[in-house]
């Protein structure tokens, strides 16, 4: 076979993986946009249209009150506010204190450090719903119960997930960086500060979104420690929609996709950060 066919039979071959790959991509990107579509479909459908059969995707007359009545009836506002209380001081906080952790991990050399960093990597493996109700009994304890303390405080500690991502990325840059700023006189926080974290920002960025995103859509530690109306997150509220006896579909769905929102706004604006702080992230030890 001559080299022009061999080219060309690549070529073709080349061809047609792609339209398979983009195929498939479009096929799962389709399949994932369904429920967002039928849940906007829902948020605009009068209460008598929801289980119609067949189900009808464009209502015949969209009901823009229901989105009045989220804001009116629904508490949304406020329960978005006291989301963002509890997560945007334990999202500062907390990703401060995890680089810190991250960095002494990474960078400097002490007793054990090994061996604390595989034990903190260990509790990753712990699930959850083990220490919930000691974590309950120890926060009740405190008198913590029906406050936002039992959200935020533990937060501002770190996480476990986020000191080995953040680890990981910072073990990445060169240590010549932090031999260079010693022997200019700069201390170990210094170097944290003024060269570690603006090179870690791809990261930074990454964990946040990632940190927000589970702050913000935290159903379970909201639904244990608050018992006042007024103090419920945004995820509580959704949840007020439905109750023992019904489920209010429309305005369900309204308050979903407003709630939906802020987070599509975040991820446009960090979209490449976010894929910058994965892909730089790699798994050496």
């Amino acid at each position: 076979m001559s080299s022009h066919a061999l080219a060309r039979r690549n070529k073709s071959s080349s061809l047609f993986t792609n339209i398979i790959v983009y195929a498939l991509l479009i096929l799962g990107g389709t399949t994932m946009a369904v429920p967002f579509l039928w849940m906007l479909s829902t948020s605009l459908k009068p209460d008598g249209e929801v289980f119609t059969y067949p189900p009808q995707w464009i209502p015949s007359s969209f009901a823009w009150d229901n989105y009045r009545t989220i804001f009116t009836e629904g508490h949304i506002v406020r329960g978005f506010s006291n989301t963002m209380l509890v997560v945007v001081p334990t999202l500062i906080i907390g990703l401060f204190v995890c680089a810190l952790s991250a960095y002494a991990y990474a960078k400097l050399r002490f007793p054990g450090r090994d061996k604390l960093f595989m034990t903190l990597v260990g509790t990753l493996v712990i699930p959850g719903a083990v220490m919930m109700i000691p974590a309950f009994i120890m926060f009740k304890s405190f008198g913590w119960t029906d406050s936002w303390k039992p959200l935020v405080i533990p937060g501002m500690f770190g996480a476990p997930m986020t000191i080995f991502f953040l680890r990981q990325f910072i073990k990445q840059l060169p240590d010549e960086l932090d031999d260079a700023a010693k022997i200019d006189g700069m201390n170990p926080f210094g170097i944290f500060v003024r060269i570690i974290l603006p090179l870690t920002k791809p990261a930074l960025i990454t964990q946040g979104i990632l940190s927000f995103n589970a702050g913000y859509n935290d159903f379970l530690g909201p639904l244990i420690y608050l018992n006042t109306p007024e103090k419920y997150t945004l995820q509580l509220e959704l949840a007020s929609f439905s109750s023992y006896y019904v489920t209010e579909w429309t305005l369900l769905m309204a308050a979903a996709v407003v709630a939906l929102v802020p987070t599509l706004i975040l991820f446009a604006f960090a979209q490449r950060f976010l894929i910058e702080g994965i892909a730089m992230t790699g798994i050496k030890g």
